[in-house]
């Protein structure tokens, strides 16, 4: 590269209630890709991470297991750690937010937002819990959508239809904790008056580097009118105190992102780096957030106003990623399907599902599944069967008859060169995280090596003295190409390619050697770099899976749980609603309906459109809140219920005409219902 770049990145900060599951890992994995693959372009690339520590989940947590909040995020941070190390995340520092440097600089930026004006304070009536005694944050309310009317909805929005709201203003409210009714009492808040830096944030969107449905989103909360946000929380709450307001706490969202800056200072500290260069508010640094979509309102609009309001620099970038599923479906603890980061790692190579997901993954939100027939085909296939056989194949030769040393020439020079000439667009795709674009035209590259051993046929040539020199030339550029194919491969597999720079005893590959090839070079022994994935690893892992699940039911419990238990060890569930009579519920029209078309909602987060044949002249629209559950293709076909006469809504994306059916809590753990083989479009349900 010609300008050597320095670039700071982040990706969000896990949660220390409990362990790291594959859906966080694959959003590390992203991020550590496109580190490494700067620094393999040598640029100046720092990744600083840390556990984010703070909020009544937590204080919750640690009562529950008969520890201090202190006490239990340091085992956490200690589990994560290991995790992270086992996938090879190469962070240049993984921190706390529970830090003396995060608390002082929480303090600081507060105090420079309440400087500028932009602090705010007014008494609001808050949802508190008469039987735990404490004020409910927004997540440990559900009841009824005030918008839509979609029951056990969260306090904050609704998964079905995306309003935002107060918990005040939902319906039929229940205590998570404790089931019961809260109360309504008023407490003293403290507010970051976002409207009065909106000019600024909408300039800044328009220059930073956000994916587009992401903007379309946030255009709509300028257009609907920015809100003052509430940034403090009521005692009891595990977290920093704010300055001169004793049992005020900042809210973890306004503390948390603020933990990137907190664990750069760690970083700094021990590098010898300048703050301002990285944080100050003319920072050439590049700054570049990984996260996952559902946390892209707070990356693109709360943390940049945070930044700018203390007059420090704002994200160059931030790249949204979606959720991950297991086989097409939410992963499930009920279904032993919810991964573990340390079950994945005690049953199958860490790198073979690096791979798979850079395999998957693109720069697009759309979400990401793993489907472990494809992942143990995909990386038997490319990884053992092309990349690593073109060394194994080539290896057995040079050591045979030629002493582990190379030909000074290469026999078929055009095969390097073509190998190398993909060596800038491969950058590109990498840099623009076009990651499952970039393996496509590395196992293309791998194609073309192998086919050229396989006409060359060195195994023949092998059995002529006369023709020796051939096999040693032959053999010298599958081993050239395999260290091309190394090299691009390094960001994604680093510990394989740290036994392919052994094999080919270099010191590492770097993107400097590729137009370097190895010749008159001795080699080392061939040793196996990469197992083959058996299906009984798979069936391993999943019994494994299974097992976390009813083991963490019975810790919760305090005991063994019942056949019946361990088949539901998910979650408890909701409370059964009011009685109603046969009339009343006869006035609901359930119908069959088809699913004839399903399709993502441009600028929606959680719909999809659903065209819906139940047996009238023309189809129904339906605007389901099933985006995070389902992959739009695999619904097309499918029989479902909807509810045939509930009012059609206006919404912005167009008019919805009924509701379709389906279990769970929301978000990604929703399953549309299906009847049995035999109804029709049409039929009603009685």
């Amino acid at each position: 590269m010609d300008t050597q770049r320095r670039i700071l990145v982040t990706s969000a900060l896990p949660y220390a209630n409990g362990p790291l599951h594959l859906g966080h890992i694959i959003e590390t994995i992203q991020t550590d890709i496109w580190v490494r693959a700067q620094k393999l372009f040598g640029h100046d690339c720092r990744y600083v991470c840390a556990d984010d520590t703070h909020g009544t989940p937590i204080m919750l947590r640690a009562k529950q297991e008969g520890m201090t909040p202190e006490e239990l995020i340091a085992k956490i941070h200690q589990l994560h750690e290991a995790d992270f190390q086992g996938f090879g995340i190469g962070f240049d520092n993984f921190g706390s937010t529970h830090t003396d440097d995060n608390r002082k600089m929480a303090e600081e930026i507060f105090g420079k937002l309440d400087a500028a004006g932009l602090i705010s304070r007014k008494t609001i009536k808050q949802a508190f819990d008469e039987t735990e005694q404490m004020f409910l944050p927004d997540r440990f309310i559900k009841g009824t959508c005030p918008k839509c009317g979609a029951d056990d909805q969260h306090g904050d929005n609704c998964e079905v239809c995306g309003a935002t709201y107060a918990p005040t203003e939902l319906k039929n409210p229940k205590s998570v904790l404790s089931g019961t009714t809260p109360v309504e009492r008023d407490s003293e808040h403290y507010f970051f008056d976002l409207p009065k830096i909106g000019d600024r944030l909408k300039a800044w969107l328009d220059a930073a580097e956000v994916q587009s449905s992401i903007k379309a989103k946030l255009q709509e909360w300028f257009e609907s009118g920015l809100q003052s946000w509430d940034i403090s929380r009521d005692a009891p709450y595990f977290g920093f105190e704010i300055p001169g307001a004793p049992g005020k706490f900042f809210y973890v969202w306004l503390d948390a992102p603020i933990g990137y800056i907190g664990s750069f200072i760690e970083l700094a500290r021990r590098e010898g780096l300048s703050f301002d260069e990285f944080w100050g508010k003319d920072a050439d640094t590049e700054l570049v957030h990984f996260i996952g979509k559902d946390i892209a309102y707070f990356h693109t609009l709360f943390w940049p106003a945070t930044l700018m309001g203390a007059g420090m620099r704002t994200p160059n970038a931030i790249h949204a990623h979606g959720f991950l599923t297991l086989n097409g479906e939410k992963m499930s603890k009920s279904r032993g399907t919810f991964i573990k980061a340390k079950t994945y790692l005690e049953h199958l190579d860490p790198e073979a599902l690096r791979y798979y997901f850079a395999a998957k993954l693109g720069s697009g939100i759309d979400d990401i599944d793993l489907n472990l027939e494809d992942f143990r085909y995909r990386v038997n296939a490319d990884l053992v069967g092309k990349v690593v056989n073109i060394a194994s194949r080539c290896a057995g030769f040079i050591k045979k008859h030629f002493d582990g040393r190379l030909a000074a020439t290469l026999e078929r020079p055009e095969l390097h060169q073509e190998m190398t000439q993909a060596a800038a667009g491969i950058a590109e795709r990498y840099e623009r995280r076009e990651y499952s674009a970039a393996m496509r035209e590395i196992m293309a590259l791998a194609d073309r090596a192998n086919q050229y051993i396989d006409e060359r046929k060195p195994w023949v040539l092998a059995k002529d003295e006369g023709t020796r020199d051939e096999v040693q030339a032959i053999c010298t550029d599958g081993i050239n190409a395999f260290a091309v194919l190394m090299t691009y491969l390094s960001p994604v597999l680093p510990k394989l390619a740290a036994k392919a720079a052994e094999f080919l005893n270099i010191e590492a590959l770097t993107w400097q050697g590729l137009n370097q090839p190895l010749l008159d070079h001795p080699i080392n022994k061939f040793k196996p770099m990469m197992q083959r994935i058996e299906e009984s690893s798979i069936e391993a892992l999943l019994a494994a899976a299974k097992q976390d699940a009813i083991d963490e039911a019975n810790t919760k419990a305090g005991g063994a749980t019942s056949t019946a238990e361990q088949k539901s060890v998910e979650r408890e569930i909701e409370p059964i609603a009011e009685t109603i009579d046969i009339k009343q519920f006869g006035a609901v029209d359930l119908r069959i309906a088809k699913i004839l078309e399903a399709d993502h909602v441009e600028g929606a987060d959680k719909l999809l459109r659903l065209s819906l044949d139940i047996g009238e002249d023309k189809p129904r629209q339906v605007f389901a809140g099933i985006k995070a559950a389902y992959d739009p293709a695999t619904l097309v076909g499918r029989h479902t219920v909807m509810v045939a006469n509930l009012a059609p809504r206006k919404m912005k994306f167009g008019l919805s005409e009924g509701m379709v059916l389906a279990a769970g809590s929301g978000g990604s753990d929703l399953h549309i219902l299906s009847p049995d083989e035999g109804a029709t479009p049409g039929t009603r349900v009685k």
